[in-house]
């Protein structure tokens, strides 16, 4: 999909800008609009936070449209909701962030959850870059309660985990 995008935008950076945007907020695109779920967002909003000009941001919603396989991408693409990651502390819960040296490698998620369960914590939240979309990808585990300082050089010893942070 993310390798069409990019075809479909070769020759306009600013608007393939605009289109990654859209994916990573989960922001759909529907006739000639942005929305947050059922919620419009203004395209000059959008212009503002990506760098670039209304017109941008509508030429490339005009794109999105002419496609009929990236329309319907983004027609149906939906906000995963609220993310706990900042105001975890704040609340009483722990964060483990992962980088994996190879993101696609298989069992990370499962193995990080299966030693944070271990040591007694209910997972209230994962969230999970996509490696196409982000160069940089991460796991966040959102835990219960502080993630204890014992669980992650077990954390480390996964297959294709790179680093671990807590806090």
């Amino acid at each position: 999909m993310w390798e069409r995008i990019r075809v479909l935008f070769e020759t306009h950076p600013e608007r393939l800008q605009v289109a990654r945007f859209l994916l990573r907020n989960g922001l759909s695109v529907k006739g000639d609009k942005i929305y947050v779920n059922e919620v419009e967002v203004p395209t000059l909003k959008v212009a503002r936070v990506v760098g670039v000009d209304r017109r941008t941001v509508n030429e490339t919603i005009r794109t999105i449209n002419v496609d009929k396989e990236i329309k319907l991408i983004f027609s149906k693409l939906e906000s995963a909701g609220p993310s706990l990651r900042a105001v975890a502390k704040q609340i009483g819960l722990g964060v483990v962030e992962i980088t994996a040296d190879n993101p696609n490698e298989i069992g990370i998620l499962a193995n990080a959850a299966r030693v944070l369960a271990e040591h007694g914590i209910s997972i209230r939240q994962a969230l999970v870059d996509d490696p196409e979309m982000n160069p940089d990808p991460k796991l966040t585990l959102i835990g219960d309660r502080v993630i204890p300082g014992k669980a992650i050089p077990r954390i480390l010893k996964i297959r294709g985990v790179a680093k671990v942070s807590v806090y």
